[in-house]
């Protein structure tokens, strides 16, 4: 599958995406769609950074926005706060981790990486929700995941529609990377956005379509786990999605997928091993 180098710079190591990363989700608020993934105390954020770290996963993403369809608005000044909290606690408890900030705003993102050393910012927004996040990326030369979504948080399940899906998601791809590129910002990650403004449908399109994505010579995230496009083909809810998340995770990988972003870290682990054991060949 790989046909190029695949580096990114965190935090001036070099990190090699040849072999397929998890990236495990840690979530500071009280809202995510996911119960599971819920975590307030400090007890429970330890716990959690614990749990990343042992199951095998390299990267903790931590997010205190839930960007879940009708999520209830978050202040700036909110988000910072349970950020700084968290992110003590992740940095006592792991100096050295790979950290990612799942935010779309540049002010939060720039404290995340000055106050806390966070090495990369996760923008579910492509910079759509905030016209300094690029210029800020850049700036701050730390690894950039791009994502497509259609609408905001609070709208884009309403109707989302596409005359062409893979097209448009390519041509939004093609346009914000030259954007970034102008700015001077060097590491860039692409994320389709499963579940951002599409519909059922239009999530498996994209996923059947995902390897057409390495025509960029970028690294691809995929976050699909415990999604709707799960529990709402198969039945249940986003506890009940977890064998249903990692078969897509297994498609994700022999699709090109470099990055699995994920609730159930020793899961996708396994995954991974597996698939890299069937690359050997």
């Amino acid at each position: 599958m790989t046909s190029y180098p695949k580096y990114i710079n965190v935090g001036g190591e070099l990190m090699d995406l040849s072999r397929p990363r998890v990236m495990g989700i840690l979530n500071v608020t009280p809202d995510s769609f996911y119960a599971g993934s819920r975590m307030q105390s400090e007890q429970e954020i330890a716990a959690r950074v614990e749990q990343i770290l042992a199951e095998g996963g390299e990267m903790i993403d931590i997010g205190a926005y839930s960007t879940r369809p009708g999520a209830d608005d978050v202040s700036t000044a909110e988000e910072m706060e349970r950020l700084r909290r968290g992110l003590s606690i992740v940095r006592r408890m792991a100096p050295q981790a790979v950290v990612s900030v799942d935010t779309f705003r540049a002010d939060v993102a720039q404290m995340c990486v000055e106050e806390y050393g966070v090495q990369i910012i996760n923008d579910i927004a492509g910079g759509e929700l905030d016209d300094r996040m690029f210029s800020t990326v850049a700036r701050l030369q730390v690894p950039y995941i791009l994502m497509h979504m259609q609408g905001t948080p609070r709208d884009m399940q309403q109707h989302p529609h596409y005359d062409n899906l893979l097209v448009e998601v390519m041509q939004y791809f093609a346009r914000k990377v030259q954007q970034l590129r102008d700015l001077g910002a060097k590491d860039i990650i692409l994320d389709p956005g499963f579940g951002f403004g599409k519909s059922l449908e239009h999530n498996y399109e994209l996923l059947s379509h995902l390897e057409e994505f390495r025509l960029f010579e970028l690294p691809l995230l995929v976050g699909v786990s415990r999604k709707s496009m799960i529990y709402r083909l198969l039945g249940g809810t986003p506890a009940d999605a977890l064998n249903g998340t990692t078969a897509l995770h297994a498609i994700s990988l022999m699709k090109g997928a470099d990055i699995l972003r994920v609730h159930d870290v020793r899961q996708a682990v396994e995954v991974v091993n597996i698939y890299q054991q069937m690359t050997t060949f």
